[in-house]
């Protein structure tokens, strides 16, 4: 009776610990992913960058980071599925942690885009591998509260990247990430690989195959859904935030609009809005009903900011809050993401599909400073214009998606 209760308890305590290094994880992996969104104008500004050059130069510096983390994703979510989750896990967090240290050095925009290129692979890998880990560990009952805690914990890096870049200088913040990255590592001990992933080691089985998911019909059309689905959350983050002071002008907002500022109110939003996204899910029994009506909301709050003219910055950085509360459906996504697909292709599909997202940045700014040679450089209707494309995307592909919520995960792709 004593060896039963102690062998419960061990593994109450790998459970808790596993939830906690994940969360820790993915909170560094969103300081360091914002933290250039935060301090893009005044980091480009000490490299001597003026006027458009630093929309331009961000805009660069964005996707070149957008571009790391797709790269990355695939990277990651192969080497999950045919190596397993943990050695994913603190291997990017390792990755990003040092890029970051070395952004802290950079001297020119060639550098910069070097290191932000690098930090992006390693930033692709921690989300995917640690909400795969959680969710095969935790009783499929529970795995939404798990998921739930990773999201909201991990999220709230964003506001403390804000804070810290408020005290310190752009370089001291990347040299903090890097060190709260470098940290994590020691808390490998206590941490255990998935059983379903040992499981399927163990069969022998196609595991990782990355190329699987777009030769069946089915499959792909699955996984491009699970992509298009987030894709409003960082139009909302890499378009409309990102590019907050530019949009504040144009609305001839009351004062100089500070993106970093932006940032830390929009993911307090995100986070708030993961905790009762997550939570509603749960007394819903639903992921589908709760993006649903998270999307429908979205389409208010985005037509209330692009009818905003000459307000406050507190109204303006509220407006950025609630934004922030109406995508904050990122754990349902990732949780989605996660139970579409068997234990052989899970980690790739799971590190891979947010990074598709975070890598949408890239055609997405193109579409929008596209539409801004259209329409004479008006930022406003360029960004209602890629709103507008983000969201017909969403709901076009919510449409064909299978519930999953209390799913069996226990099984393998036919690959």
């Amino acid at each position: 009776m004593n060896s039963a209760s102690t062998q419960t308890q061990r593994q109450h305590i790998i459970l808790n610990a596993t939830v906690i290094v994940a969360s820790l994880g993915y909170f560094v992996d969103i300081y360091d992913l914002l933290l250039f969104s935060i301090v893009r104008i005044p980091s480009l500004r000490s490299l001597g960058l003026e006027g458009d050059a630093l929309r331009d130069e961000g805009i660069f510096l964005l996707n070149v980071q957008m571009t790391g983390l797709l790269v990355g994703g695939i990277f990651w979510g192969i080497l999950g599925d045919k190596k397993g989750r943990l050695s994913v896990l603190f291997g990017s967090i390792f990755m990003y942690s040092a890029a970051n240290i070395a952004n802290g050095f950079v001297n020119s925009i060639e550098a910069y885009s070097v290191w932000r290129f690098i930090a992006g692979v390693g930033l692709a890998g921690e989300l995917g591998a640690g909400i795969t880990l959680v969710a095969e560990i935790l009783p499929k009952e529970k795995r939404g509260i798990g998921t739930t805690i990773v999201a909201a914990v991990g999220i709230s890096g964003a506001v403390v990247a804000w804070f810290i870049a408020e005290l310190f200088s752009w370089r001291t913040s990347y040299f903090i990430g890097g060190g709260l990255g470098l940290s994590l590592l020691l808390l490998r001990i206590g941490v255990a690989e998935s059983n379903m992933f040992g499981k399927a080691k163990a069969q022998e089985a196609r595991r990782g195959d990355f190329f699987a998911l777009f030769t069946d019909k089915t499959r792909l059309k699955k996984y491009v859904r699970c992509i298009l689905i987030g894709i409003p959350l960082w139009y909302v983050v890499g378009i409309l935030i990102t590019l907050s002071p530019e949009f504040g002008k144009a609305m001839g907002v009351q004062g100089a609009v500070n993106a970093g500022t932006a940032v830390a109110c929009c993911y307090a939003g995100i986070v708030l809005g993961d905790i009762i996204s997550g939570s509603l899910s749960q007394l819903m029994k639903s992921r589908l009903k709760v993006l649903y009506i998270y999307l429908f909301v979205l389409v208010l709050t985005l037509s209330l900011f692009f009818l905003l003219r000459n307000v406050s910055l507190p109204v303006f950085y509220t407006v950025c809050f609630i934004l922030g509360l109406n995508v904050g459906y990122w754990v349902i996504f990732m949780t989605i993401a996660t139970e579409q697909f068997g234990t052989n292709i899970r980690a790739t599909v799971t590190t891979t599909v947010p990074n598709f997202v975070r890598g949408a940045v890239v055609p997405l700014t193109f579409l929008f400073q596209i539409s801004l040679s259209m329409f004479n450089n008006n930022v406003i209707t360029a960004g209602i214009v890629v709103g507008v494309f983000s969201l017909l995307c969403a709901f076009l592909a919510l449409r064909g998606l299978q519930e999953t919520f209390s799913k069996d995960l226990n099984y393998m792709e036919e690959l």
